[in-house]
């Protein structure tokens, strides 16, 4: 039996999640925006409600592609108030939208979003060696500053909590615990 993170369930899709993408470290701003869109969406829910709902995500959301996201008309926004493969909430469609154009501004500063957020720790990720969920954080010192950049550039949905699990999941930190197979040795 392969130990894993105390969160993973028997889900297959779960499983693949974690054993293939939850912290392996992601440098392409699309893949960065993907996981930007989808750790907004799940705040208050739980990541397998968004994982179930990924690729329904994925077409509502034309592949993630934040060139065309930004220039959403008014049109597009409400036909995704009608989908029902995602989470309909209107807050989070909007920030989607808003976000999608900070994101290229930030793009356009640093060069790329991938130089901006992965400045935060130097390019590297932060190894943490917790062994139980206790251990885990939902949010550090760095989350919140990252959360406090990111709101007063006027980004929507990027509290604290959402910045670390995004953090996670692009691997910024790596937060498999000590006993699970993906730890590093």
């Amino acid at each position: 039996m392969i130990n894993r993170c105390f969160w993973v369930t028997d889900s297959k899709l779960y499983q693949s999640y974690h054993d293939n993408e939850w912290g392996e470290p992601v440098f392409d701003d699309a893949i960065l925006f993907e996981f930007l869109v989808l750790e907004t969406f799940q705040a208050g829910l739980s990541w397998i409600t968004i994982l179930n709902k990924r690729e329904n995500f994925r077409k509502a959301f034309d592949n993630f592609d934040y060139k065309k996201i930004a220039v959403y008309p008014e049109s597009k926004y409400k036909s995704l108030l009608l989908d029902t493969g995602i989470i309909r909430n209107k807050l989070k469609i909007r920030s989607a939208i808003t976000n999608a154009q900070l994101f290229i501004q930030i793009q356009q500063e640093f060069g790329s979003f991938s130089n901006f957020i992965w400045a935060y720790v130097d390019g590297k990720p932060i190894l943490n060696h917790f062994q139980k969920r206790e251990d885990v954080p939902a949010t550090t010192s760095l989350s919140d500053k990252i959360s406090k950049d990111l709101k007063k550039r006027g980004f929507k949905f990027v509290g604290s909590t959402v910045i670390y699990a995004f953090m996670q999941a692009v691997g910024m930190v790596n937060d498999h615990t000590t006993n699970c197979f993906k730890y590093p040795s």
